[in-house]
């Protein structure tokens, strides 16, 4: 049976979530949500499986996921699950928002949703973790995906995980989150280190950033990854004092140019 998945990341972990299932079964398609930015039409994956994996903001989801599910027929597939990738909790309520974006859509939800902690990436408030704790955060999510894969492959059907605490914090955050995201890129600045190599503006999922004067110009229609904050080589971009000297992260299995494919093409 052909599993199809769609991904949205900012600096691999999603990526390499997607990738971890994919392995472990037959015939797999990993689509990249990006892709479909500019596309309005109504979206019907042929496959018996579908999935979403993604990162969890303000204990909900990216706009841009958002935005694709409203999009989704998933009437024809016989399992739809998703897994969120997060770094600090809220994976419960981001998969009941997409449960019941599904379900207004389509009449249907989710099969199964899982949550899988890894290292969180949101530079503007915390530094990534590194070494020891970071590896020991991957081992702990690859034995995590090893075993919803599993799962997916049987097509175990099982109840979302539910969290007041969670349903809590998505209320108070996750409206602030989605009303601003697109303009809090006005938060980003570069520094003299920028070296003009365009790294940032390939690799934006949401082509958000272009080169102009040889510099990063980001344009409003930001989705808060941190991906060119983390990805720059030479870390010339910034989020004000706070993002100075902190830890950047890369999801080590995921290369750069995976990254810059995200956006690929569109369908």
């Amino acid at each position: 049976m052909k599993t199809i998945i769609y991904y949205f990341t900012g600096t691999g972990n999603s990526l390499a979530a997607a990738k971890k299932i994919a392995a472990s079964h037959g015939e797999t398609e990993i689509v990249p949500i990006a892709a479909f930015r500019n596309i309005t039409d109504e979206i019907s994956p042929d496959a018996g499986r579908a999935g979403i994996v993604c990162p969890v903001y303000f204990a909900g989801l990216p706009a841009m996921v958002a935005s694709f599910a409203e999009r989704l027929d998933f009437a024809s597939a016989n399992y739809v699950f998703s897994v969120v990738t997060h770094g600090g909790g809220g994976g419960s309520a981001a998969l009941r928002q997409l449960d019941g974006i599904l379900k207004d859509k389509a009449g249907r939800g989710l099969d199964a949703g899982f949550a899988v902690s890894m290292p969180g990436n949101y530079i503007l408030t915390y530094e990534s973790p590194a070494g020891e704790k970071r590896d020991r955060l991957l081992a702990a999510a690859d034995a995590d995906l090893e075993r919803i894969a599993g799962q997916i492959r049987q097509e175990t059907r099982l109840k979302l995980p539910n969290s007041p605490v969670t349903r809590i914090v998505k209320a108070l955050t996750y409206p602030r989150f989605r009303s601003h995201v697109h303009g809090d890129d006005r938060k980003f600045t570069v520094t003299e280190k920028c070296t003009s190599c365009g790294t940032c503006a390939r690799l934006c999922p949401a082509g958000n950033i272009e080169m102009g004067g040889g510099r990063p110009v980001w344009n409003h229609r930001c989705e808060l990854c941190c991906g060119c904050i983390h990805l720059c080589p030479v870390e010339a971009i910034q989020a004000g004092k706070g993002t100075e000297g902190r830890q950047r992260y890369r999801n080590p299995s995921v290369g750069i140019a995976e990254l810059e494919r995200q956006r690929g093409a569109e369908p």
